[in-house]
């Protein structure tokens, strides 16, 4: 069985960065301070079943809550959990990952394909996802039990949980497959940059960078991929979590417009007016109207 099962419990580390071969890992964490390190040539699944999983790469630090997944493939991760949290993670190099990701001829996917199925993803876990993550943890321990085919519905699973991303690598620029995963590769870094740093001041420079653009060819292909540019998609962002904040905390707006980045309430108050077509505190009074209707 080219699967390594390991138990995580409080405070234990897992150091998987010098590992090679063609195993993949499964590990089970059950406490607060447990903690695993990934190497970056490694594709790896990450579900937190209870609590929020820390999450940090190279040049960011982030949070999954419960019930949403990622894929990563973007560099050393190091995950880990400070307060009470369940997570489960499958991880392992793209030749391990490619004995169970079948393209649509059921051929194997070849390691020279970089893990072709598999991109950079994080969203909420479907049912079948999350069912069959927790199946195969607990039948891993089973030595008798014959896992490949779980693995197998597992992949699929994953694969269609990013139909989205597969429909958009149809659209990337390329003569080959390997050249459009390489471009959505790239686009998907940047996506990343700008979700997770979401006080800083849009770079476009520093994205371009980070994709091996420049800031005009990251601007056309972006766009023909994602149907928006990367200062509309970060201008989208901060708008939901302007939503976010003014609908599900009371933070003053003063606190809201500078933690979103703004330049002045004035500004922030018209922006809001803007995309919602109400004033925060509008939306206030109707959140409020709303949870007492309930």
């Amino acid at each position: 069985m080219n699967l390594r099962y390991h138990p995580l419990r409080f405070a234990e580390n897992l150091d998987l960065s010098a590992r090679g071969g063609d195993e993949l890992h499964l590990i089970r964490a059950s406490a607060r301070g447990a903690q695993v390190e990934l190497p970056g040539q490694w594709i790896s699944f990450c579900l937190p079943l209870s609590g929020r999983l820390r999450c940090e790469a190279q040049d960011s630090a982030w949070e999954i809550d419960a019930g949403h997944a990622q894929v990563w493939r973007e560099g050393p991760l190091r995950c880990s959990a400070r307060q009470p949290c369940g997570w489960l993670a499958l991880a392992g190099s793209h030749a391990a990952w490619a004995r169970y990701l079948r393209n649509q001829h059921g051929d194997e996917v070849s390691g020279d394909a970089g893990g072709a199925d598999l991109f950079p993803w994080e969203g909420p876990a479907g049912r079948d996802l999350r069912r069959l993550t927790v199946r195969l943890a607990r039948r891993t321990r089973d030595v008798e039990v014959d896992i490949e085919p779980l693995l197998e519905a597992l992949c699929a699973a994953l694969v269609d949980q990013q139909r989205d991303l597969h429909q958009r690598l149809q659209r990337c620029s390329g003569r080959t497959l390997r050249r459009r995963q390489q471009t959505l590769l790239r686009l998907l870094r940047v996506q990343h940059l700008i979700r997770r740093h979401p006080d800083a001041r849009l770079d476009l420079a520093r994205l371009a960078r980070s994709a091996s653009y420049s800031p005009c060819h990251l601007i056309r292909i972006y766009r023909d991929v994602f149907d928006e540019t990367p200062t509309e998609y970060a201008a989208r962002l901060r708008s939901d979590r302007a939503w976010r904040m003014v609908r599900e905390t009371r933070m003053p707006v003063c606190e809201i417009t500078e933690a979103l980045g703004f330049e002045s309430q004035s500004a922030f108050c018209r922006a809001f007016k803007h995309s919602f077509g109400l004033t925060a505190t509008e939306a206030r009074r109707l959140e409020c109207a709303q949870s007492q209707a309930a």
